[in-house]
C-alpha cells in the first residue's frame, strides 16, 4: 500500500482523510485531540489507519502557530534593528484597535524594550548604502543577543527589502556565533513594501521558530517511527504545502493552516457537484471559519491580523469568530444571555461528553433539542442527555425561561454570531450571499446551515460527503507552493523596466524552487499578480496578469486596474496617475493523484444504514417527530422532504420542516431551503 494521509488537528478532534494513491480508495478517522503535544493524537489515528511502511506522504494542517499567538507562548525573542527604529513595534500605525472603544489597546510588543538592540546602518529608498554596516557594531549586537539569553532574534533593517545585504551578513555572524539560536531575516521572511507590518510578521516568524521548530522535529521522528520513508508537507495559510523542515524556518506561514486547508477542500467539493459561487462555513468545537469562494477561487489577502498582531504574508481571506460546538453559554454583566468566545476545547469538552465539563455549550444545547443524536464518530463518543441538561439548568432558571427555551436561545446567539462573520465577507463586500451556495462543513456546520441561510436569504446549501474530515481532504490534496515576492515602486506610465526585471528575477526563483522539488508530482504551474494602487491611495490591489515570460502591457494593466477598482470599491477614475508597488508569483507543484473524495464517508461509515423518528424541537411550545437517517442509506438521486437529521461517521445534518434534501452524482448533498 502507497497512501496519502491528510491530517487536521482542531480544538476537539483530529481529522485524518487517506487515499490509496493505488486503487485511489479513501479511508476516514477521527481521534480526539491531545492539546499538550498535537503529534501524539497524529501518531494514534496513524497506527489505527496505516500498516507501518505503507505511507508515502502527510500533509498536515496545524494549529501550533495560531495557538502560541493567542495564548502567547512562543519563544524568548530579542530584536536586531536599524538605530533610531527599535520602538517601532510599540509605535506601530498610530491606530486603535477598536475604534468606538477608548480602553481597548494593541497586544503588548513580544519583544521586551531591554532586548531591543540597534546597529548603526543605513540603506537609502533606492536601495543605496547611506551608512555601511560596521564589523564593531555588528559584533556589539551579537553579543548583546548572546547575554540577553534569547531563544531567537529577529532582524529588521531599513529598507532591507530593495538591498538585504546588511541584514544577510547581521544574519550570518548570529547564526555563526549563536548555532542554537534561531535567527529570522525581515528579506526572508517577507521582502516586501511597509516597515511595520514587514518588522511585525518578523518578529512573529521568531517568537513562533522555538516551538514550532521543536513540534516539527517530533512531528518528523513520530512519523518517521511508523512511515519510514514517509515525506511530510505542512499546510500554508496561502492553502499550498511546504516542507516540514521549511515549516519550522517559516512557522508564520502556518497561522491560518487548518482553516485554508478547509477552504482547499470546499472548493474541490464545490466543483464536483458544479458550485463554484461558495460561502465556506466551517464550524469546529472552537470556532467557525468563513470565506467567499468565486469562480472556484477563494478570495485572497496578502496583510491581516492574526491574535491582534498584524502580518504581511499571503493568506486565503478567511475570517473568523469564536463559535463552536464547544462555545459556553454564560449570563453577561448586563444579565443578557452570551455564547463565546470561550470554548471548553477539547478538553473537557461539553457537559454532555461525560469528562467533566459543567458549562452549557452549543453541542449541549442541539442535544437538548433532539438534534443530535446520542452516538458520535460511529459509537465511539457517547452523549449523555442527563448531563446536557443539568448544565443548561442554572441557565433556564437565571433567565426565567424553560430548558428547550434557553436551549434553542443559545442556538440563536450562536447563529448570530456567524451570521455577522458571513455578512464580513459577502455583504460588507459588495457581494450578495443570495446568488451564493452555502457550503457548510466540520462537524457542526451542517447542524446550523439551514437556520442562518434563511436569515441570509441563501436559497441553496451543498453539505460535501464528509463534511467534519473536509479539511483533512482538503490538505491531502492541496499542492506544493512557495511565494516569492518583490518591492518595485514605479509609476504605470513611467519606464517599467525595473518591474520587468523583477518579474524575471521572481520567474528566476520559481524555476530554481521547481528545480529542488522536481522529485515530488509532475505538473509545475504558477499564478502572478502586480499589486498596483492610485498614487496617494493606501492600500494596494493585487492584479492578476497573464501567464507568459514578460510583463503585460501598460494599457494592458491599466484597464485591468481599472476594472478591479470599480468592482472593489464602485467606482474608477481612468485620469487619476496609478502606480505598481509589488511582483508577485505563487508557483505550485502538483502531486500525485488523491482521489475525488466523492463517496468516501458513505465506504468508511461504520454504522448499518437506518431510519428511526425522535422528537426534535424547532419551536419551544412543542417537538415535531423527525426522521433520523443514517447517510450510507442515501443513493445518489434520493429526494426527501424535511424535517430530517441525517447522521454519520463526521457530521450531522438539519434539514428542518419546509426544505427538501437531494442526494447529487458526487454523494453531497444539496437542501434547497424552504422549497
Amino acid at each position: 500500500m502507497s497512501a496519502t494521509l491528510g491530517v487536521d488537528v482542531g480544538g476537539t478532534f483530529t481529522d485524518f482523510f487517506l487515499v490509496d494513491e493505488e486503487t485511489g480508495e479513501a479511508r476516514t478517522h477521527k481521534v480526539a485531540s491531545t492539546p499538550d503535544d498535537p503529534s501524539r493524537a497524529i501518531l494514534q489515528g496513524l497506527r489505527a489507519l496505516v500498516p507501518k511502511g505503507g505511507l508515502a506522504f502527510l500533509a498536515h494542517g496545524t494549529t501550533v502557530a495560531t495557538n502560541a499567538l493567542i495564548q502567547r507562548r512562543g519563544g524568548k525573542v530579542a530584536l536586531v534593528t536599524t538605530a533610531g527604529f527599535k520602538d517601532l513595534l510599540e509605535i506601530g500605525r498610530q491606530t486603535r484597535p477598536k475604534i468606538y472603544d477608548l480602553k481597548a489597546d494593541h497586544p503588548e510588543a513580544l519583544v521586551p524594550r531591554e532586548y531591543r538592540f540597534e546597529v548603526a546602518e543605513r540603506i537609502g529608498p533606492a536601495g543605496e548604502v547611506i551608512r555601511a554596516l560596521g564589523d564593531t557594531d555588528m559584533a556589539r549586537a551579537v553579543a548583546d543577543v548572546k547575554a540577553s539569553g534569547a531563544e531567537s532574534v529577529a532582524v529588521c533593517f531599513l529598507f532591507s527589502f530593495l538591498n538585504p545585504a546588511h541584514e544577510r551578513r547581521m544574519g550570518e555572524a548570529l547564526r555563526a556565533a549563536l548555532p542554537g539560536t534561531d535567527v529570522s531575516l525581515s528579506c526572508e521572511v517577507q521582502p516586501e513594501f511597509r516597515e511595520y507590518e514587514r518588522l511585525s510578521t518578523t518578529v512573529l516568524n521568531a517568537f513562533l521558530q522555538p516551538v514550532a521548530g521543536r513540534y516539527m522535529t517530533r512531528l518528523a521522528a513520530a512519523v518517521d517511527q511508523q512511515a519510514p520513508g514517509a515525506r511530510i508537507g505542512i499546510c500554508q495559510s496561502s492553502g499550498g504545502l511546504m516542507s516540514v523542515g521549511r515549516a519550522g524556518e517559516m512557522p508564520i506561514r502556518t497561522a491560518l493552516s487548518g482553516p485554508a486547508a478547509g477552504v482547499v477542500g470546499a472548493v474541490a467539493a464545490g466543483a464536483r457537484s458544479g458550485h463554484r459561487d461558495l460561502i465556506t462555513f466551517d464550524m469546529g468545537g472552537t470556532s467557525t471559519d468563513v470565506c467567499l469562494v468565486r469562480d472556484g477561487k477563494a478570495e485572497m489577502a496578502f496583510g491581516r491580523s492574526v491574535a491582534g498582531f498584524p502580518v504581511r504574508l499571503p493568506s486565503i481571506d478567511i475570517h473568523t469568530v469564536g463559535a463552536g460546538g464547544g462555545s459556553i453559554a454564560h449570563i453577561g454583566r448586563d444579565g443578557l444571555m452570551r455564547v463565546g468566545p470561550m470554548s471548553t476545547g477539547a478538553d473537557p469538552g461539553p457537559a454532555c461528553y461525560g469528562k467533566g465539563g459543567r458549562e452549557a455549550t452549543v453541542s449541549d444545547a442541539n442535544l437538548v433539542l433532539g438534534r443530535l443524536p446520542e452516538e458520535l464518530i460511529g459509537g465511539g463518543m457517547r452523549l449523555d442527555p442527563r448531563l446536557a441538561e443539568e448544565a443548561i439548568a442554572p441557565l433556564a432558571a437565571r433567565l426565567g425561561l424553560s430548558l428547550r427555551e434557553t436551549a434553542l436561545g443559545i442556538v440563536r446567539i450562536v447563529n448570530a454570531n456567524m451570521m455577522r462573520a458571513i455578512r464580513v465577507v459577502s455583504i460588507e463586500r459588495g457581494h450578495d450571499p443570495r446568488l451564493l451556495t452555502l457550503m457548510p462543513f466540520g462537524g457542526a456546520g451542517a447542524l446550523h446551515a439551514v437556520e442562518i441561510a434563511r436569515e441570509l436569504g441563501i436559497r441553496v446549501i451543498l453539505v460535501p460527503a464528509a463534511p467534519g474530515i473536509l479539511c483533512a481532504e482538503g490538505v491531502a490534496a492541496a499542492e506544493l507552493e512557495e511565494s516569492f515576492v518583490a518591492t518595485c515602486r514605479v509609476p504605470l506610465d513611467g519606464d517599467l523596466a525595473p518591474v520587468a526585471a523583477r518579474f524575471s528575477e521572481l520567474l528566476a526563483a520559481a524555476g530554481r524552487w521547481y528545480a529542488r522539488e522536481s522529485r515530488v508530482g509532475s505538473e509545475n504551474r504558477q499564478d502572478i499578480s502586480i499589486d498596483m494602487r492610485y498614487v496617494g491611495q493606501n492600500f494596494e490591489l493585487a492584479i492578476p496578469v497573464p501567464h507568459g515570460e514578460g510583463l503585460p502591457p501598460t494599457s494592458w494593466l491599466k484597464s485591468a486596474f481599472l476594472e478591479a477598482h470599480q468592482r472593489k470599491y464602485g467606482h474608477h477614475d481612468p485620469s487619476a496617475p496609478i502606480e505598481i508597488i509589488n511582483v508577485r508569483l505563487s508557483a505550485r507543484k502538483g502531486r500525485a493523484s488523491t482521489g475525488n473524495g466523492a463517496g468516501a464517508s458513505r465506504r468508511s461509515t461504520p454504522a448499518p444504514a437506518s431510519s428511526n423518528t425522535r422528537p426534535v424541537w424547532f419551536a419551544a411550545d412543542r417537538p415535531t417527530d423527525t426522521r433520523f437517517i443514517d447517510r450510507s442509506a442515501l443513493a445518489p438521486g434520493t429526494r426527501l422532504a424535511g424535517p430530517l437529521v441525517v447522521t454519520q461517521f463526521d457530521a450531522t445534518t438539519l434539514v428542518p420542516p419546509g426544505c427538501r434534501l437531494s442526494v447529487a452524482e458526487s454523494g453531497s448533498l444539496l437542501i434547497e431551503v424552504d422549497a
